[in-house]
């Protein structure tokens, strides 16, 4: 008897709000809003424009960080290690896994720890900013440094490859040789 009451107070109630339905997750009404307010705000924007009100970004040239990389706010930040030493990433388990692809969704961070290049804005990878490349690079061997060593995102270490690239075709960096062993018994004869 108890269902048949249930089932007549959902008609009546269906019947006086005609919102209301049987789905309980379905609700109009957050709907109806987010198409009134569309109907209102709907304006012809050009890209430059859109670009220019994403909220969060902040697009710094490359002159800026080199200044910002000489500066004392650098030094009392990092000291003199590299910008990718203090930094951790947390991971679940003993082993870590290979690095995030990207950092930032649309130009904002979207990560719990993003990478050291993505969660500071001022530092700007580019082929003059050697100073910056050369943290990133083995004093020993010449080689780039992996990502697990400095934590990079894959989207950030491959901009980094490239510019690195960039600044060893034009000379701002110097490119270590790998030494070569030769077999002198070859040689002796």
């Amino acid at each position: 008897m108890a269902a048949p009451l249930k089932m007549l107070k959902r008609l009546v109630l269906q019947l006086q709000n005609p919102i209301v339905s049987r789905c309980r997750t379905l609700m109009l009404s957050p709907r109806l809003c987010k198409d009134e307010e569309e109907n209102e705000t709907e304006e012809p924007t050009s890209q430059d424009d859109q670009g220019a009100k994403k909220e969060g970004v902040k697009i710094i040239d490359v002159d800026t960080s080199i200044r910002y990389l000489n500066s004392k706010a650098f030094t009392q930040g990092y000291g003199d290690k590299p910008v990718w030493f203090y930094y951790r990433r947390n991971f679940k388990g003993q082993r870590a896994p290979p690095t995030r692809r990207n950092c930032k969704i649309k130009g904002v961070i979207k990560t719990a720890s993003p990478c050291p290049i993505c969660r500071d804005e001022y530092l700007v990878l580019d082929k003059k900013n050697t100073k910056l490349l050369e943290q990133f690079i083995c004093p020993h061997s010449g080689e780039i440094l992996d990502t697990m060593k400095t934590g990079l995102c894959q989207h950030q270490h491959k901009t980094l490859t490239i510019e690195i690239m960039k600044a060893w075709d034009e000379g701002a960096i110097e490119v270590t040789l790998p030494f070569r062993t030769y077999d002198y018994e070859d040689y002796k004869k």
